[in-house]
C-alpha cells in the first residue's frame, strides 16, 4: 500500500472448542485498541518495510493524528511517503513527474489515523484474535471495503502497536513493523506538509 503500488477446520479442531474460546477470551477489546489509538496523538521510532515482492525497506516513520503520517526510506530507496491534508503522496527519486499523489481516505491507513478511531463500528472489524501474547485486528472502511483492509498487531501488556499489515485494493499486501516507537514526540506540522515537501525536492 506504501507503493500504492499479510489449518481447514475438521472434526479434531471442532473436539477442542474451549481452545479456541480461551484464545479469544485473552483477545484485547476493540474497545481497549481503540482507546489506545485515540490516546497515540504523536509518535516516531524506526520501521522494518517487506514489500509486497518481498522485498525489505527500513527507514523513520512519524505519526501525529489525525490524519498524518511520514515514512522516510533509508538508502538505498530514498524515498519518502507522506500523508497530511487529507492527500498521500509518494516521493521516488527515480521519477521525473513528480509525486503521486491520491487521498487518504481511500487507503486502509485512514482507519487509524481517524480522529476519533472506533473500531466497534458495524462492518469495520472482519478479524479479531490473540494467540496468547498478542492481539491481531484486521479491519477495513465498512462503507468502502474496496479500498482494502489492514491487519493490526497489538502487544496484550502494555497495549501497544507493533505492526500492521495493509492490504490495498490491488490485493497486495505491505507489511509494517515498528521498532522503538516513542509516543509522545514533538514534531513539526512542516513534516505533513505535502506542497512544501514538493517544493524542496524541486531545489
Amino acid at each position: 500500500m506504501i507503493r500504492r503500488s499479510f489449518l481447514a477446520l475438521g472434526a479434531a479442531a471442532l473436539a477442542t472448542p474451549a481452545l479456541v474460546t480461551s484464545a479469544q477470551a485473552q483477545a484485547i477489546s476493540l474497545d481497549a485498541v481503540s482507546g489506545y489509538l485515540n490516546r497515540l496523538r504523536t509518535a516516531q521510532g524506526g520501521f522494518t518495510q517487506i514489500n509486497g515482492d518481498g522485498t525489505l525497506s527500513t527507514g523513520q516513520i512519524f505519526i501525529k493524528r489525525p490524519g498524518r503520517i511520514r515514512f522516510e526510506y533509508n538508502p538505498p530507496d530514498n524515498s519518502l511517503m507522506v500523508a497530511g491534508g487529507g492527500q498521500v503522496a509518494i516521493f521516488d527519486p527515480r521519477s521525473n513527474t513528480g509525486p503521486d499523489q491520491y487521498p487518504l481516505n481511500q487507503t486502509p491507513l485512514k482507519i487509524i489515523l481517524e480522529e476519533n478511531v472506533n473500531l466497534g463500528r458495524a462492518r469495520m472489524v472482519t478479524g479479531h484474535t490473540s494467540d496468547g501474547t498478542s492481539t491481531t485486528i484486521t479491519a477495513q472502511d465498512p462503507d468502502n471495503p474496496q479500498y482494502g483492509n489492514i491487519k493490526m498487531v497489538f502487544t496484550n501488556n502494555p497495549v501497544e502497536l507493533r505492526q500492521w499489515i495493509v492490504t490495498d485494493d490491488t490485493g497486495t499486501q505491505t507489511t509494517v513493523i515498528l521498532n522503538d516507537l516513542v509516543p509522545g514526540a514533538a514534531i513539526g506540522e512542516i513534516k505533513f506538509n505535502i506542497v512544501a515537501e514538493m517544493n524542496r525536492w524541486n531545489n
